[in-house]
Order: structure tokens, then sequence, then C-alpha cells
């Protein structure tokens, strides 16, 4: 008889990698969003809160927040939101998805002028 090589595959229960793409499974819907605005050309950043559903102008920018969520208390801490961001001038950059307070380079808006960071989500 030939010994043939076994290859041990070790599964670890480990949580499921949380998706920003399907928030219901591993996040707990909030009603608010905070923001950091930042106008990149004189440096100054303006906190901003925004209730899921609504909107705020911020210079040229309107973000509107679809859903801001957290992870449950047992896990990681984390906060993720579904943004919308629209430039009034014609042929500017913005933003349509998730964004996550922790992996801000992730996804994010890529404008000239401004920078949108998600702080949390209350």
């Amino acid at each position: 008889m030939i010994a043939r090589p076994v290859a041990l595959i070790l599964l670890l229960a480990i949580p499921a990698a949380a998706s920003p793409a399907d928030p219901g499974a591993q996040w707990v819907p909030r009603g608010t969003a905070e923001l950091i605005a930042l106008n990149k050309i004189d440096a100054r950043s303006t906190p901003l809160t925004v209730k899921v559903g609504q909107s705020v102008q911020y210079g040229s920018l309107t973000i509107a927040v679809r859903a801001c969520d957290i992870r449950p208390p047992d896990m990681v801490p984390d906060a993720t939101a579904w943004l919308d961001i629209q430039d009034s001038h014609q042929g500017a950059p913005g933003f349509h998805g998730w964004m996550l307070r922790d992996e801000p380079n992730l996804s994010g808006l890529e404008h000239p002028v401004y920078d949108v960071r998600l702080a949390g989500c209350s």
C-alpha cells in the first residue's frame, strides 16, 4: 500500500468580516451620522451631524446620508455610512457608497478641494 499525502485544512471559527454591502448581518442601524468635512484650501475642518434620510450642504457639496450603522457591542467597534455626495460644479467628482470610520482610505471622496470622513454614528 502506498501512503498518500494528506492535506489538512483547518477552518477557524472567526466571525465573518462585516460587509458594508450587507449591513443587516453584522451591523446595528443608528439614526445619525457624524462626519468631518475638510476644506483642503484653507485647512479648516467642520464637524457635521446629519440624520439618516437627510442631507447637508458643505461648500459646493451636498452630502446625503442613506444609512449609518455601528458594530454590535460584542464586536470590534467600527461605524459605516452609506453616503451620496454631489458637487454642484459641472464635472466635479462625487461619491456614492459605503464609508468606513476605521478604514477611511478604503472608500472615500476623491475631490481636489474637499475631504469628507465618517467620525461615527449615533
